[in-house]
């Protein structure tokens, strides 16, 4: 499973709001919503955001280990 905290984090440290992200990223409403479940969305979309804020993917993203068997 992913989590975006890192990147909720970021923007609270940066006195950024969500909605002022996914602008300066250039993220569509329907990619943010998948972002906000924390579900999982394409690099391509990883890239944007992390060229957006100049940042890593470990600064936006982290995996959660799933106690499943999938």
């Amino acid at each position: 499973m992913v989590s975006y905290k890192p990147l909720w984090r970021y923007c609270l440290e940066n006195d950024i709001s969500k909605q002022q992200c996914r602008e300066m990223c250039g993220i569509s409403a329907n990619t943010w919503t998948k972002l906000n479940k924390n579900e999982e969305v394409s690099m391509a979309i990883l890239n944007k955001i992390c060229k957006a804020l100049n940042v890593s993917y470990g600064d936006i993203i982290e995996y959660i280990p799933d106690d499943s068997n999938d």
